[in-house]
């Protein structure tokens, strides 16, 4: 039995679908009369759907222009997504429902097209930069997420420059608000005082730098493997007159020669390292801090501690954070205490990153032609489907985002710590 493109929608996702559906042989499917319309444009983007089913072809032909969303806001498809994961289910041809398939799209729909520029290669196919987690890999990895276009980030993140989770002191905070105020969580729980030194590695634009020279009083070195990141923050540092104190240089953390920091801030970086690598990543940490001195570790996590990871060959690891690892907090905690470190708090924020998230869309949207302009449709669309589909995974728990702090313990037990903290913000 020969069928059309949209016929073969209907089989596989149904008619109780929140769209229309439209394709570029003229058929139709899914739901009529929505205001929601997926359309097919092109025979190349048939060959993404069919070749890679699932999130992986929708991505790719979504990116490449090859599947438009007519009635969606490009830069924050939350309302989409949220009713996709509510109300959509594949279902499963019979095998006679698959020769028909087959048979009515032919056999030169099922030949895979050329990779969107915005994916990254297999993870067996970079290895030829490195083993996963080397250094090379690593900075290569960073490269493909982080030197888009600091004109794009400036756009997407706010003033504040700061891609990491905010931490919303009221329900009626703003963005920049809410990102100043984790700054001084963090600041506080590490104890900072002026005159101390601070190392924060993975320090994106320098914004935690910046916070503590110009707060806190501290001098503060902050180190990223991404260029661009390293000269704006270095550029910004100069233009408020902090270039005395603070320091942003382009360079690996395991290369860091100076010693005896009295606190290390790690923000968002741990999700690079690799799970393996945890055990030499604390402890090395733990080798540049005095006594008594505090690290804390603020990362995405799991909601477990039974399958660390991340999915090899989806969305995120192809378009997002090529080679990223998360893992449960558990696994974090057990590996800062079997290296060094005697564990003093740990918190939870994953509601304030699905705030900070849907914040970030509502920028992407507010300026999504400039941010198209700059970056070019294919990364703006990736970012519209990367942060809204986050924020849904902090809301229902898919993900988390969790502090941990911990404390360098002298040989005497003196942990140099209040007996009741309360981190005062």
């Amino acid at each position: 039995m020969s069928m059309t493109i949209g016929e073969v929608a209907d089989r596989v996702f149904g008619t109780d679908v929140p769209f229309r559906f439209e394709a570029y042989d003229g058929s139709v499917g899914g739901r009529q009369g929505s205001d929601v319309v997926v359309r097919v444009e092109n025979e190349r983007g048939l060959r993404y759907l069919v070749t890679a089913p699932g999130e992986l072809g929708l991505a790719r032909a979504y990116v490449q222009g090859d599947l438009s969303l007519i009635g969606v806001d490009p830069g924050d498809p939350y309302d989409l997504l949220s009713v996709f994961l509510d109300k959509v289910t594949v279902q499963r041809p019979t095998v006679s429902e698959l020769r028909d398939i087959f048979r009515s799209l032919g056999i030169a729909s099922f030949r895979p097209p050329e990779l969107p520029r915005e994916e990254a290669v297999p993870a067996w196919r970079r290895a030829v930069e490195g083993l996963r987690h080397s250094r090379n890999r690593d900075a290569e990895a960073i490269h493909h997420h982080y030197d888009v276009s600091n004109a794009f980030y400036e756009m997407v993140l706010g003033p504040s420059m700061t891609y990491t989770c905010a931490c919303y002191p009221q329900d009626s905070s703003t963005l920049e608000e809410a990102q100043a105020h984790k700054y001084d969580l963090v600041a506080r729980k590490l104890g900072l005082q002026p005159g101390m030194r601070l190392l924060d590695v993975g320090c994106g634009w320098g914004g935690m730098v910046r916070h503590a020279v110009e707060h806190y009083g501290v001098t503060a070195l902050g180190v990223t493997l991404s260029a661009e990141q390293a000269s704006w923050a270095q550029q910004r540092i100069k233009e408020t007159g902090l270039d005395d104190r603070a320091e942003v240089r382009h360079l690996d953390y395991r290369d860091v020669p100076e010693g005896g920091f009295d606190a290390i801030s790690s923000i968002g970086l741990t999700e690079h390292i690799g799970i393996k690598n945890y055990p030499s990543y604390f402890t090395f940490l733990h080798g540049k801090l005095r006594e008594g001195g505090r690290l804390l570790n603020h990362s995405i996590t799991r909601p477990e501690n039974t399958s660390n990871g991340l999915k090899r060959g989806g969305f995120i690891d192809r378009y997002v954070f090529p080679d990223g690892e998360l893992a449960g907090v558990g696994t974090i905690v057990s590996a800062m205490q079997d290296h060094g470190f005697e564990i003093r708090h740990t918190e939870d924020l994953r509601e304030h990153y699905a705030r900070t998230t849907r914040a970030w869309c509502k920028n992407l949207s507010a300026s999504w032609d400039a941010c198209v302009a700059e970056a070019g449709q294919g990364t703006a669309r990736v970012w519209g489907l990367y942060m809204a589909g986050s924020s849904l995974g902090f809301e229902r728990n898919w993900i988390q985002l969790h502090q941990v702090l911990g404390v360098k313990v002298g040989a005497d037990g003196d942990a140099h710590y209040p007996l009741r903290p309360t981190f005062g913000v």
